[in-house]
């Protein structure tokens, strides 16, 4: 299988990279070229400028991607008050556009062969909602709503659209996230049922069972992958 996976340099987009890349092509995407290149394909792209996005387009259209992997995501933390139209126009393009922009792309290949899986990596923020984050809870439950209704639009092709919703992972931004907030890691994990943080690799794994036949019939689906915290505490 041809597989795209954006924000591969790094924590959750690598781990799942190389999990899934065993016996398949993965096509790395992120803006950062020095950490792209251990993978054979690659495309440098900041998700946020137009011009960078319509590259990556026909990049996927010129690869023949039977699974996109949208991983790349930006994180705000701050009160409502202190956001700009800046800020909120940054984090809707890469959270939310460049997603949907992508799976336009990628489905008329899909379409054609009449087998599709697009996975979003959501957040449990956009499940719950998160105090100080609005822009983030915001754009991450407008991924979850389009997964639904792509899931329906793309049912009949055999193409599957579901989110996975990570709570906190053990990765440089989901520590460097917990340090901008007013409580410490430590008082975090209390909160969790499970009383840890989230490994990228359950991620990928989650990602690499989404993508397989096993799962052809899980569809427009959110799976919250957050050590319980979606539950309560």
């Amino acid at each position: 299988m041809n597989i795209l996976v954006t924000g591969a340099s790094k924590g959750i987009g690598k781990s799942i990279a190389e999990i899934i890349g065993v016996n398949n092509n993965i096509f790395a995407v992120s803006r950062n070229e020095r950490h792209l290149q251990c993978y054979k394909n690659y495309l440098v792209c900041d998700l946020s400028i137009q011009s960078d996005l319509e590259r990556l387009g026909e990049y996927i259209s010129a690869n023949n991607i039977d699974v996109l992997v949208n991983n790349a995501g930006e994180y705000i933390y701050s009160p409502i008050e202190d956001t700009n139209y800046n800020q909120l126009e940054h984090i809707f393009k890469v959270n939310l556009e460049a997603p949907l922009y992508l799976i336009s792309r990628a489905v008329p290949y899909m379409k054609e062969k009449k087998w599709g899986r697009i996975v979003n990596i959501g957040s449990i923020s956009g499940v719950m909602g998160e105090a100080n984050a609005s822009l983030y809870s915001a754009s991450k439950s407008g991924l979850i709503g389009a997964t639904k209704a792509l899931a329906l639009e793309l049912a009949e092709y055999n193409i599957t659209v579901n989110t996975i919703n990570p709570g906190w992972v053990d990765t440089d931004m989901g520590n460097s996230s917990a340090n901008d907030g007013n409580w410490s890691k430590d008082e975090i994990i209390e909160c969790i049922p499970q009383k840890r943080f989230v490994k990228p690799e359950e991620v990928a794994n989650m990602v690499k069972y989404l993508i397989s036949n096993e799962a052809k019939g899980v569809t427009g689906q959110s799976v919250n992958l957050c050590a319980g915290l979606s539950v309560g505490y």
